[in-house]
Formats: structure tokens, C-alpha cells, sequence
């Protein structure tokens, strides 16, 4: 995504220490209240309370909420997509994936609230993307299905659609942070930690599907 398109409304070698500090709080507080609320449920009201600072004041920082929000999504698609960029066409096919695996449901438990932007966005038809699904995350999957259907045709893995492997990977993954409360639920113990079973169950399920 180009950072350039949503600057901070003042300059990073020209901040003082107090101004960075309230920088990196509202960006902080618009992650709870994005991620709680959505891009359209959440006011600038309720992110400069949650910043600590008057609205006034969050406006000296940025000029809107969707300056505030644009700011967080510039680069959280690059955050994202370094898994997969790292899945390696001369690795061992499997150990590959399932290291992949491993990586985005790390990313769900330690960026719960970013996961959970994305999704909204997403979900509201990727406007604030604008043309970085189609000129960052397509061309990198295509790359990557394209080395997942070579370990598939040359017998390193199991007949699977490369597309569909993919998705299915995001889906199990990032299920777990943007249905946290779901997840914690149904278990019924909402101050344990999912995360380890998760991986436990993931790493089985895909060694399985992916063993020729």
C-alpha cells in the first residue's frame, strides 16, 4: 500500500517526544475502537476518549477518522501478507506450509485487533484498500499457488486446488482472533488459552491432508 496517499498530518522527523507519544496512542486507541466497532460504527469522539486527549486535539494529529484509519491500514497488508512471502519454493513442501500455518495463527493471537480490521474492511468491500488486493495480495497468491500446484503435480504433496489450500489456511488461522469470544465460548473456559490445542489440531489436520 502507498504510504504516501495517508501521511501523518505532521511529519515523523519533526515530531517531539510528547507528539509522538500521542501519535502512537491514537493510533493504539483507533486499533480497540476500529476493531470493536468497525470503520462506520467508530466516531472520533469515542477515539480520542480512548486516547486520552480532547478531539481538538486528536484533529491536530490527523484530519479525520479516515486520515486515522487510512494510517492503519497502510501497511498492516504488507504485515499480512510476509508469511506467505516467505513460504520458500525449494523448501520441503510441507514443512513449509505447516510453518505458514504456524506464523498466521501466531498472528492471530498476538494482532487480534488488526485481524479484525482487515476483516471489516474486507467485509465492507475493500474501499480503503483501494487497488493494493489487486496489486499486492493477487500477485503474491498467484506466486504462491503456483508453487503450491508444482509440489502437488511433481507428487511432494497431496492432490489439493492451491487457491483453496490457501483460503482454507486463512480462515482456520484468523478465525481464532476475529471470533475470539465464539471460540472462547464454546469451550467453555474463557480464561484459557486456545492457541496451543489450535496449532496442535491445525498441524495434524494439514500433515494429514497434505501427506501424498
Amino acid at each position: 500500500m502507498n504510504q504516501s496517499k495517508t501521511p501523518p498530518h505532521i511529519p515523523t522527523q519533526a515530531r517531539t517526544r510528547i507528539q509522538r507519544r500521542n501519535h502512537s496512542a491514537i493510533l493504539n486507541a483507533a486499533l480497540d475502537v476500529f476493531s470493536a466497532k468497525g470503520f462506520r460504527g467508530a466516531t472520533v469522539d469515542e477515539i480520542a476518549q480512548a486516547a486520552g486527549l480532547s478531539k481538538p486535539n486528536l484533529l491536530y494529529y490527523f484530519p479525520s477518522k479516515e486520515a486515522i484509519h487510512l494510517q492503519l491500514l497502510s501497511g498492516l497488508l504488507d504485515v499480512w501478507l510476509a508469511p506467505l512471502r516467505d513460504l520458500d519454493p525449494e523448501g520441503d513442501p510441507i514443512p513449509e506450509i505447516l510453518t505458514y500455518v504456524r506464523r498466521k495463527l501466531q498472528m492471530s493471537r498476538e494482532m487480534p485487533r488488526e485481524s479484525r480490521i482487515f476483516a471489516n474492511e474486507i467485509l465492507q468491500g475493500g474501499t480503503h484498500l483501494g487497488d493494493t488486493l489487486t496489486t499486492a495480495l493477487k500477485p503474491l497468491v498467484d506466486e504462491k499457488a503456483a508453487v503450491v500446484a508444482r509440489w502437488r503435480d511433481t507428487g511432494r504433496i497431496a492432490d489439493v486446488h492451491p487457491y483453496h489450500l490457501i483460503f482454507s489456511i486463512w480462515s482456520l488461522t484468523q478465525h481464532y482472533a476475529d471470533f475470539d469470544v465464539q471460540v472462547r465460548t464454546v469451550l467453555g473456559d474463557e480464561g484459557a488459552d486456545p492457541y496451543p490445542e489450535a496449532e496442535r489440531y491445525l498441524e495434524t489436520l494439514f500433515t494429514r491432508m497434505l501427506t501424498p
